[in-house]
């Protein structure tokens, strides 16, 4: 009997082992498929995440060649027409005392006006007109035509000795730029906008917008982002992403708004 009591207690040990063993199995095998289903999910969001940014890339790429496009059409035709009709109006036999003489003249200035403005647009467009002047130039230029409508009370001041940006940066950022402007003439009835370009910071560039006008609740705007209201905040949220920037917004009603670029810079890489 002892014999067979110790036959039976190795078999009930050998069993408790292998049962054991099949549940430790079980358990290692549960525990590496969980692990390779994370790890295909995180793959997944990865690979949708670059699909985004490359979607994302080529549809900004797509606007800036288009904006290249337009502006050199307007310069290269209309342009031209326009300026061959300035022509054809100051070589018209008119003496003052012509009946007509008073409207040609006023036709003259508004032709010039329409010449000089169009021409201000077109370097506006031009992306690779922003890469060879700097962005600086290229911000100082758009605000000088702001002022000079009166419309707008601006401030600009540059800090620290500037430097230049890598071009896709550069034309982002100015874009960016160019966004917040429009949204103030828009929809802020600001008075007076200060903007702030700071270099002096290691390793990051700094471009701050602030406006005295009526402010909006952020939050609530952030959530109708695909609505037309929230297309700007979106577009500068895009572009900051694409070239590694942080965007900050702050605005309450009543309380105008400021919003912060800040783009961090590697060694060597600008």
């Amino acid at each position: 009997m002892p014999a067979e009591n110790q036959e039976v207690v190795i078999i009930i040990l050998m069993g408790i082992a292998l049962a054991l063993l099949l549940v430790g199995f079980i358990v290692t095998m549960l525990f590496l498929y969980q692990r390779r289903q994370h790890r295909q999910i995180q793959q997944l969001a990865r690979m949708k995440d670059q699909y985004q940014q490359e979607l994302l890339r080529s549809q900004l790429e797509i606007q800036e060649t288009t904006f290249k496009t337009i502006a050199q059409e307007l310069h290269d035709n209309i342009g031209q027409v326009l300026s061959v009709v300035k022509l054809s109006l100051s070589i018209l036999p008119l003496e003052k005392d012509h009946v007509a003489y008073e409207s040609v003249q006023a036709s003259r200035q508004m032709l010039n006006k329409v010449i000089f403005d169009m021409g201000n647009l077109t370097k506006s467009m031009h992306t690779d007109r922003i890469a060879q002047i700097g962005l600086v130039e290229a911000i100082r230029f758009d605000l000088d035509s702001i002022q000079r409508t009166g419309l707008l009370k601006v401030d600009f001041d540059v800090v620290g000795e500037e430097y230049r940006l890598e071009d896709q940066r550069s034309i982002f950022v100015f874009r960016m730029f160019q966004e917040m402007i429009n949204n103030i003439l828009k929809h802020s009835k600001a008075t007076h906008v200060n903007i702030a370009v700071n270099y002096s910071i290691d390793n990051k560039f700094v471009l701050k917008v602030e406006d005295n006008g009526v402010g909006f609740d952020v939050e609530k705007k952030r959530t109708q982002a695909s609505s037309s209201s929230g297309i700007g905040l979106k577009s500068m949220t895009n572009r900051a992403s694409l070239i590694g920037a942080q965007i900050t917004v702050q605005s309450q009603p009543g309380k105008g708004t400021s919003i912060k670029v800040e783009l961090p810079l590697e060694k060597g890489i600008l």
